[in-house]
């Protein structure tokens, strides 16, 4: 004999609450589509033949399949094919990344752990830093580079980013400061030094936040179009921000296809760093307390 739960009885006692979560799913979906429709038609113009892109903007289904556009925007510029724009990407990436997150571990380590003298001064000075757009720096900075003749290289773009970055500073202090400080001083006790306790003690524990911020730092840098712009002027060096950029220039105005063709193209590495952390992204964020 069939009997009926106390759940079924209250939806079939109210029927209204049968339709929240239809209701609820419906609209989550909607606003879903709304904000990947942008990267759907990219992906669907990149398929498109030429001349269909803006005639048929309003279809996300093209005529045919228009690969060439894939051959055509990969061909590059004068010589230079995205082989290089993307090595040029990662190599900034990489190493930025490197040296953004392990002098930003240390600094917070030092900031969350160690005594000494103007502590909070230098930390309230390194938080005002974040407040600061980065159009007050801009000038500063190309003077000061092209004075020690750092323009039209890469040490520009990726030296700054070995000395520490705040967001990222404070970010891994919020993380070690939930580690005990009985380890500290049970990893003394043992003859550990305070580099000892920062490598054996704390950096391992940290591992999460230190996820979140080479992901944070990988998008970053690899979104990044001003700085190249500004300190690049050589386009063997362009990264594929700056590289997209040359698809409205001159000759090549008229390649929309494969424009995004690349454009798509430059989403993989972003999808993919996403997809195979987000579980880092989503512990690092929620133990350091930044929700």
């Amino acid at each position: 004999m069939l009997t009926t739960s106390p759940a079924q009885t209250r939806l079939k006692a109210n029927p209204r609450k049968r339709w929240k979560p239809i209701l609820f799913h419906l609209v989550v979906g909607l606003l879903a589509l709304v904000m990947i429709y942008p990267i759907l038609w990219m992906i669907s113009s990149s398929l498109k033949p030429n001349g269909e892109i803006f005639s048929q903007a309003y279809n996300l289904i093209p005529s045919r399949i228009a690969w060439e556009n894939y051959r055509s925007g990969w061909a590059g510029f004068a010589g230079n094919t995205f082989t290089t724009f993307f090595k040029n990407s990662l190599i900034i990436v990489v190493v930025s990344t490197i040296g953004a997150v392990a002098s930003s571990a240390v600094v917070a380590y030092g900031f969350a752990r160690i005594p000494f003298a103007g502590k909070g001064f230098w930390f309230a000075c390194m938080m005002m830093t974040m407040m600061l757009p980065h159009d007050v720096t801009m000038i500063p900075q190309y003077v000061m580079f092209s004075k020690i003749g750092w323009l039209s290289s890469f040490k520009p773009v990726i030296v700054p980013q070995f000395f520490a970055v705040p967001f990222f500073v404070f970010l891994i202090m919020q993380f070690i400061r939930t580690i005990p400080h009985d380890l500290d001083e049970a990893a003394k006790m043992d003859g550990c030094s305070k580099y000892g306790i920062f490598f054996r003690i704390v950096l391992p524990l940290i591992v999460p936040s230190i996820v979140t911020a080479a992901i944070f730092s990988f998008y970053w840098r690899w979104d990044d179009f001003i700085n190249p712009l500004l300190y690049l002027n050589n386009p063997k060096l362009y990264p594929v921000s700056l590289a997209l950029k040359m698809f409205l220039d001159g000759d090549s105005v008229n390649n929309w296809g494969g424009m995004f063709a690349m454009a798509t193209l430059s989403l993989v590495p972003i999808f993919l760093i996403f997809f195979v952390f987000q579980r880092y992204i989503v512990e690092g964020i929620s133990t350091s307390g930044l929700k």
